[in-house]
């Protein structure tokens, strides 16, 4: 099985992450490639869908809130995710296992406002029986930068011998 990303990839991610507006040149000048192969591996991890590059607004820092939403099911997941979907408000939807079927991330302006997503959206959404809410007070560690990433490449030294 071909590995989803090699060393290069890794280290032009790593630069990214860091610093999502770095230029390609930048990068390639930091990694010691031409600019047009930094440019022709982002756009090839962007278009298999294994990245995006986008502005991360921070929500509590715009004087927003955010809510967690633990929900449990009766019926099929995708019914409800489906309808989930739908609802602006909902930024981030899991299909997870534990105590709950699904978590899902509300972004909303104040109490009015969540009790009308939930009432509204949440709780009519198909096959929901139960949900548990968390309200985020705040946010200490928000992290894009996945250390786990090395597992899968060719390069990972834990999967490379010696030459």
């Amino acid at each position: 099985m071909r590995s989803l990303l090699d060393r290069t990839d890794l280290a032009i991610l790593e630069r990214l992450q860091t610093d999502g507006r770095m230029p390609f040149a930048a990068v390639a000048r930091e990694l010691g490639l031409a600019e047009a192969t930094v440019r022709h591996r982002v756009n090839r991890l962007v278009r298999r869908g294994l990245v995006q590059i986008i502005a991360v607004a921070d929500p509590l820092k715009l004087g927003l809130q955010l809510a967690e939403v633990g929900i449990r099911l009766r019926g099929p997941v995708q019914e409800a995710v489906r309808a989930l979907q739908k609802i602006p408000e909902v930024d981030y939807i899991a299909v997870c296992t534990g105590s709950f079927d699904l978590l899902i991330e509300v972004v909303y302006e104040g109490p009015g406002h969540l009790l009308r997503v939930l009432s509204d959206g949440v709780r009519r959404a198909p096959g929901v029986d139960q949900i548990e809410v968390f309200t985020i007070l705040e946010v200490p560690k928000d992290s894009y930068r996945y250390t786990a990433l090395e597992s899968v490449s060719y390069g990972s030294s834990r999967n490379q011998t010696s030459s």
